[in-house]
């Protein structure tokens, strides 16, 4: 019982990490209505950096955060520059050609959409901190090598199944709506990118 104990605690933190919409959940959604199979690439990757994270912070736990600690502000900087450019570039792309920017198109392959998500997961610094705080705070439940991987592998199937959720509805609603309609979800998307690349950057270092 206390294995399956850990299992949902693992369910639980990679629901926490992944049920709210952030920059990357509406790039999924995005992703989704452009290009199924990029789409569940894309998810497949921003679950494999959950699951990384969730094991560097059980295994390591105190160090992570401090580590982090003293630059996450650089960090944070960094991370809110990227979301910005990916929003100015998907408004000014939106505006003269469509939702789909230049080189975000279903063309670009699963792999390299896999990478780039895998890529924007990995520099924000929020999911890092999330695991570190979380696994220090349950210390020695998560000290044992079966408990750390149990917990780690709920973090992945949760996450996993949350982002693949996120595809195949986006991935209904684009078929289902005008070109007009998807255009604009596409803009308004973008916006909320840049949004939350300020929220990021703030407070600056």
């Amino acid at each position: 019982m206390s294995m399956w104990t850990t299992a949902l605690a693992g369910a639980a933190a990679g629901l926490g990490v992944a049920m709210p919409v952030g920059a990357m959940g509406v790039l999924l959604i995005q992703e989704g209505m452009r290009d199924r199979r990029g789409a569940v690439a894309a998810a497949a990757a921003v679950a494999v950096v959950d699951f990384a994270y969730a094991a560097v912070a059980t295994a390591l736990g105190l160090l992570v955060a401090s580590a982090l600690s003293g630059v996450e502000a650089w960090v944070r900087l960094v991370s809110a520059t990227v979301l910005a450019v990916i929003a100015v570039r998907g408004l000014l792309a939106s505006r003269h050609a469509g939702p789909a920017p230049e080189g975000e198109s279903a063309g670009t392959g699963p792999v390299r959409t896999f990478t780039r998500f895998a890529a924007l997961t990995l520099i924000n610094p929020t999911t890092a901190l999330y695991f570190a705080a979380l696994t220090t705070a349950q210390g020695a439940a998560l000290s044992g090598g079966t408990a750390g991987a149990v917990f780690v592998g709920g973090v992945f199937v949760a996450s996993l199944a949350w982002q693949q959720l996120l595809v195949a509805v986006s991935g209904l609603a684009g078929t289902r709506i005008s070109d007009t309609a998807r255009a604009w979800t596409f803009r308004i998307g973008y916006g909320l990118i840049a949004v939350y690349a300020v929220k990021v950057a703030l407070p600056l270092p």
